[in-house]
Formats: C-alpha cells, structure tokens, sequence
C-alpha cells in the first residue's frame, strides 16, 4: 500500500446487473424495489457470506462483488442464477484481474472486464473470461459454451470468452444485445435473413410444415450469387421469440429481413409474408397467398422470385425457381420428406433410423423424389461417421447410390451433390469428391452448410489451412450455426498443431453432440497429442461405454485422410488414449 492508501491485488470480480430494469420500473417503481431489495436480503446476501465474498457497491440496478476463491464465486453464481425469481432475472460476468483497492471499493481493467462480460450475458446467463474458464472447467461439473474472442469496449486486446450453460435456468424475455458484442460488417451486395414464419394453425404438430416453407425460401434464394443469405440454422435461432427486427439485422449481419405466418387448415394454406429494411424498419414489400396444398411450390416459387426482383432491382426469370426445383408427384411425399429432414438434423442414432424410414415412405409415393433421395444419402453417411451402424460399406454404398439419384432427379440439388461428395470422400475418390463439393458450390454459392462440408473434405486431404477458410466463411454465412460445424473446424485445428483451439472447440462439440462419436474420438486425440493422458484415456473410456461398436478397425476403415501417415498418427493416438483394436 502506498501513501495514497492505494494497493493492488489479484482478485475475482463479479459483476451483475437486472434485466429489463427500467422497463420494470417504469411498470411498477414501488413493487419493483420492493422485490429487488428482497430478493438481496433474503438470496443474495445470505449465500455470498457463505461463499466469501463481499459486495463492492451497489449501483442502481447493478452489484459489484468480489471473491477470494475463483471456484467459490463461479459456484455461488451459478446457485443465484438457478435460484433467482423470475421477476427480476439478473446477467453475470466473472473475470480474474489485478485491481486497485482505494479504501472498499476497486477500479482497474479487471473490474471492466467483467462488467463488459456482464453485458454479453444471456438474460439469466453467465458469461466468464477464458481466465476462469482455465481456473474451474476441470473442478466444477459445469458445461460451458466457447463464444469466441470478443471485442469489448475499451479494452485493447480480444477476450476469450465462456457461457456458462445453465439448464432450468431463469430466462427474460429476449431483449436488444449490448453494442459490446462484434457485428458482423454488412457484405457487399443484397443481404437477407429469413426468420421462422409462425405456424397459425393451431396446432404445434404442424411447425414442422411451416418450416420446411420457409428451409425452401432460404434454400432457393441462397441459390441467387447475387445475395448473401444467411443459412437455416441461424434464422431459426430466433424461432418462438419476437425479436427486434433491426437487433437480429445487427446480429446477422443482413440489411433485409423476410417474417411471416402460415396458416394450414385441410387441403388450403394461407401465407403472410413481409420484406422489411432493417435499419429503418420500412415494409418493402408484403403479400398475403391463398393456396390449396398443391400450389404450395408456386407459391414459394412467386415469394423468392419477388424478393430476388425487389433485392437485385432487376427482372429475373419468373420461370428461374421452378427449372431448380420440382415439386414430388405426391403431396404426402412432400410431408414424409420434410419429417424425415427435421430428424436427420437432430443428429442422434434413433432420430437418423427414424429418418430413414420416412425418407423412404417418401420415395415409396414418389420414386423420383430428389430431395427425398438427398435426405435419405446423408442419413446413411451420418450412420457410418457416429459409428451406428456395423455394416460400414453397405451404408457408404447405400448412401452413395441415394447421392447419386438425387443428383440425377435433379442436377440443381446442391446438397445432393454435396452428398455425393462425402459419399466419394468415404469412398477415397478424392478427385470426384472435390468435383462433386466444387459442383454444389457453384450451385449454391451461399449454403453454409456446403462451404463447412468442404472444409471437411479439405481437411482429410491434407489442405486443413483451406479446410479451416471454408469453415469459417461457413459460419459468416450462419452465425448460429449447427454445431456439426465444429468438427471441421476441430479437425483443421488437430492437423495444424493448434491444440489450444482444437480442445475447447472439440469439448463444445462433445457436450452438443455426444453421439457424434467421430468428434469424441477427435477430441482424445487431440488430448493425447496435448500430453493430457488422464483426459484422453476417459474420453475413450466414456465413448466404448455409450457406443461399443467403435474399435481402431473400425476408425480406419471410416476415418478417410488421403495421406496415410495421417491415418497412421491419428489412430496411434486414439490407441495411446485406450482405443481397442
């Protein structure tokens, strides 16, 4: 301590605020205050005495605190966050930081650290800095999510940061995120996100049909290489909510955004649809259509071929839709292949078995069913990468065969030809895979989940720096991207020596999808090439337990790097993690 009365020391600092606080008080001062004074008093207080720590200050609707054990304010965090009433929910942010002590209260970076942590939360949420993350993964049965490095305010350099993921936790209503967070830069020619259009039906059973509408819309605009669109999977992140429409423009990166509702009762549909600018919140276009069933495709076909009209300013080919795409001759095969999607991407072994039976009930209607045919390819390839099936080359065969008659139903089924491509990879045809991916590619220069597929061949090819480029552009393109995503990148990071990257990318993918046991087996790997052998030898412990058909024969036989040194250094490194032969 100086003169001044001024000392530095290391510390864990938490920072808290209310969500929605002035809104709360704007609805109800007295009650508000009152709620908030009794949730300190009896939750908040009571349980920081227990885990050691002390408040700084109290500042309005915030609360900075700080602890002497980095494990204890992660734990009491977690507690507050699980235990805290609905009314007034809180977002956390824990750092580790060297601070400056002026009497009882602290300042310093570290202090707004993890007050800009705070601010990058999830209502109900916690977010902590890759400090703590490092200090309590491996000593609290907790999940997190890597969110990347984040540019914060006012700090220099990028922080790592971790979601804490919280299961039951409290939840608000979704609100506009903090300007701390990076947005992605506007590209430069038309941009759209399509949102989840609701289902007006009355019935939930039917969500299922008014997404597979709108998985249409976004694939046939996606098609236009004059567009950039964002992929499914982050438009639907938004599905149930009723975002701000200019937040979610900021948060994806797109100038337009396409909402609207569908109603289906009998053999009739009716869609609502409105094209609005974000940053001014202008309609641009709307259109209501009043359909039976069978013209559900004209429709489609009208709504993309107005908004390509309206983006590009141009008149394209009223005809340009229909030429890519053709309608199934039955319309309940249209219904057996839009559930046979929505299980095959819920990525688990009796949803993909699931899949394959209803992509098949489709062909049995309609034979010549590209999509179908498609559908039914990646179910068979994802049965051979998660180890779910014992019968290898009569899947790879199965899913080649389907690859290919999808292809020659429809020469424009972009993720047919991607198919395809894997299917050739599995199949060790490098040369055709890479013509196949380059194929659908240039049929579909905006699928995301076309660039992440190539940057997975790439990476069994032995190019992992052009593997890598591929999959982060996919995730440009689909910023709330499917977690699949993570293994090409996970792979591109293991064969370019980055373990530091590779391991919390290869734990996010475990903790998402712990059936994909391709992505397991990786992230033993790369424990072991990382000299973790505890860590490797129990996550290859914990595969054989949930999955026994996996042997190193069996990796070999289904794990396609080009180079065989490649091949040969990843099994002996699953074999010194405990992988039988």
């Amino acid at each position: 301590m100086n003169e001044t009365g001024v000392s530095r020391r290391l510390t864990t600092i938490l920072a808290a605020d209310v969500v929605g606080y002035s809104r709360l008080m704007a609805a109800d001062e007295e009650g508000t205050l009152a709620a908030l004074k009794a949730q300190r008093r009896e939750l908040v207080e009571p349980k920081l005495e227990t885990y050691g720590g002390r408040i700084v200050k109290l500042m309005g609707d915030g609360v900075l605190m700080e602890f002497t054990s980095v494990v204890e304010a992660v734990t009491y965090a977690v507690e507050i966050q699980r235990e805290v009433a609905r009314r007034i929910t809180y977002r956390v942010g824990l750092n580790i930081g060297d601070i400056i002590v002026d009497g009882d209260d602290i300042y310093g970076d570290g202090v707004n650290i993890a007050a800009r942590l705070e601010g990058l939360a999830e209502p109900g949420g916690i977010c902590v800095a890759q400090n703590v993350y490092n200090q309590v993964r491996s000593k609290l049965d907790l999940t997190f999510e890597d969110l990347g490095e984040r540019e914060l305010k006012n700090i220099p350099e990028p922080l790592r940061v971790y979601a804490v993921k919280l299961d039951g936790s409290a939840a608000a209503a979704p609100e506009a995120r903090p300007q701390d967070k990076a947005m992605p830069k506007l590209p430069d020619k038309p941009s759209i996100a399509v949102l989840p259009f609701d289902n007006m039906s009355g019935d939930p059973e039917q969500d299922y049909f008014a997404d597979g509408i709108v998985e249409d819309i976004i694939t046939e605009l996606s098609r236009q290489p004059n567009l950039f669109v964002i992929a499914r999977n982050s438009s639907f992140a938004y599905k149930g909510q009723s975002p701000d429409i200019r937040q979610v423009a900021r948060e994806l990166g797109v100038r337009y955004v396409l909402e609207g509702s569908v109603r289906k009762a009998g053999n009739r549909i009716r869609l609502n649809a409105q094209l609005i600018e974000a940053e001014t919140g202008h309609h641009v276009w709307a259109e209501r259509y009043d359909r039976t069933l069978e013209d559900v495709f004209e429709v489609q076909d009208e709504l993309t071929s107005t908004i390509q009209n309206t983006l590009l300013q141009k008149v394209l080919d009223s005809g340009i839709n229909s030429a890519l795409r053709r309608a199934p001759k039955d319309m309940n095969a249209y219904d057996h292949m839009l559930r046979a999607y929505g299980l095959l991407l819920r990525f688990n072994r009796a949803n993909n078995e699931e899949s394959i039976r209803e992509a098949q009930a489709a062909l049995d209607l309609d034979p010549g069913y590209a999509r179908a045919h498609m559908v039914l390819a990646w179910a068979h390839l994802y049965s051979v990468w998660s180890a779910w099936t014992d019968d290898i080359e009569q899947a790879i065969e199965r899913g080649y065969e389907a690859a290919k008659k999808a292809v020659a139903a429809d020469r424009n089924d972009f993720f047919g030809h991607a198919a395809l491509g894997f299917a050739e990879l599995c199949m060790h045809r490098n040369d055709h895979a890479l013509s196949a991916l380059d194929r659908a590619g240039a049929l579909n220069p905006n699928s995301a989940d076309v660039h992440a597929v190539r940057g997975t061949v790439l990476n069994f090819l032995g190019r992992p720096e052009e593997g890598l480029r591929e999959v982060e552009l996919a995730i440009r393109h689909n910023p709330h991207h499917p977690d699949w995503y993570l293994l090409g990148a996970g792979r591109a990071y293991y064969m370019l020596g980055r373990y530091e990257d590779a391991i919390p990318t290869l734990e996010r993918l475990a903790t998402a999808m712990p059936e994909l046991t391709t992505g397991r087996l990786l992230l033993a790997a790369v424990y072991a090439a990382a000299d973790r052998q505890a860590e490797a030898e129990a996550e290859v412990s914990s595969v054989l337990k949930d999955n026994s058909t996996v042997t190193l024969a069996y990796t070999r036989a289904t794990v396609p790097f080009q180079k065989q040194e490649d091949l040969d250094s990843y099994c002996d490194l699953l074999r010194q993690a405990g992988l039988p032969e």
